[in-house]
């Protein structure tokens, strides 16, 4: 059983979520507005947080905002907005997927499971710091830092981070990465791992160019 915050100003749509995921074993949480929902998760841990972009008082973005500043749970954002920047945005943010109004109750099911399932999953066996020149990755404690100074990452870009060093020299294709890190098939263009590559070279500063590309397949950790 997972405890599910679920944030929407649409009854309904609450309803209908609390229905199917009571029916799945969940146990479900209601807020009407995004205030509620930061506040609920001030004081409550989560496995998983469903969160719809338009709401009242603090629109959902800001309020995945606001919760990333002392959350890693799980989010997965609601929206009747289908354009790609509202996407790459909330991927910025640090969701976890992002589901298109109106959606199939069974398919947001599905992918809440896939979410639960890769937070469960067992960690594989990692070094414990990893150093490149002046650039520290601690996996375990999530930390980076270039030349002494930490560097503060969205979770999608630790974890993009982390997955290329784990297989640094190896070509991955955005395909790959993809589904490997956001764990399940995205829905819409590629560009997403472009724009988080971006920004993790940016803060990477100097050590910007360990990222390497590689034209028509996909980036590699060059060390």
């Amino acid at each position: 059983m997972a405890k599910i915050l679920v944030a929407d100003d649409e009854q309904k749509i609450r309803e209908v979520i609390r229905e199917y995921a009571v029916f799945n074993g969940h146990e479900i949480t209601e807020a009407a507005d995004g205030m509620s929902a930061v506040g609920l998760c001030k004081l409550n841990d989560y496995d998983l947080i469903i969160m719809d972009v338009m709401m009242p008082k603090l629109d959902g973005f800001s309020a995945c905002k606001e919760i990333r500043k002392t959350s890693n749970t799980p989010i997965i954002m609601l929206s009747a907005r289908s354009e790609e920047y509202d996407k790459l945005f909330g991927f910025e943010l640090g969701i976890d997927d992002y589901v298109v109004k109106p959606f199939s109750p069974k398919e947001l099911m599905a992918r809440i499971n896939a979410v639960l399932s890769r937070k469960g999953a067992p960690e594989k066996p990692e070094q414990q710091v990893m150093t490149f020149d002046g650039l520290e990755i601690n996996i375990p404690a999530r930390t980076v830092t270039v030349d002494g100074e930490k560097v503060d990452l969205t979770p999608k870009e630790y974890e993009l981070l982390f997955y290329l060093v784990e297989n640094k020299n190896i070509a991955l294709s955005r395909d790959k990465l993809l589904s490997d890190i956001w764990g399940y098939d995205f829905f819409g263009d590629d560009r997403t791992i472009d724009t988080h590559i971006k920004n993790l070279r940016n803060s990477l500063g100097k050590y910007r160019d360990y990222i390497v590309t590689l034209r028509g397949v996909g980036y590699k950790f060059e060390a």
